[in-house]
């Protein structure tokens, strides 16, 4: 799992590198140039990935801030040790389910499976 991690750090970080010069180039100038851009380089099942953990993460500091919980005292309250915690955050790093459960559950929250949507 972390070579899978540092394999998709670098791929991110050179897929920021060629969004830089296209942008300096002229040749993405906002987000529709983007979403064009990010299908020729990635999967639609990497897409969907990235779209899903940045969702997850993006609720669970959401969850963190409306309990006016901070890092360091979820680490009390989880046993997640707050740098973890931190970088989970700033998705430098994928948390393992069980992870997830203990950071979610002093925030009274739990992990779902809900259909997806459907297309109409």
């Amino acid at each position: 799992m972390k070579t899978m991690d540092k394999e998709y750090e670098k791929a991110i970080a050179h897929a920021q590198a060629c969004l830089e010069d296209a942008k300096k180039r002229g040749i993405i100038t906002g987000k529709d140039e983007w979403d064009e851009f990010e299908k020729e380089i990635f999967t639609p099942e990497e897409i969907a990935a990235s779209n899903l953990r940045v969702a997850l993460i993006g609720e669970f500091i959401k969850a963190r801030n409306e309990k006016g919980i901070t890092q360091r005292k979820l680490e009390e309250l989880s046993g997640v040790k707050q740098p973890v915690i931190a970088r989970i955050e700033r998705g430098h790093i994928s948390p393992q389910i069980d992870t997830l459960v203990k950071m979610l559950a002093p925030l009274g929250k739990t992990l779902g499976i809900v259909p997806l949507p459907t297309a109409q």
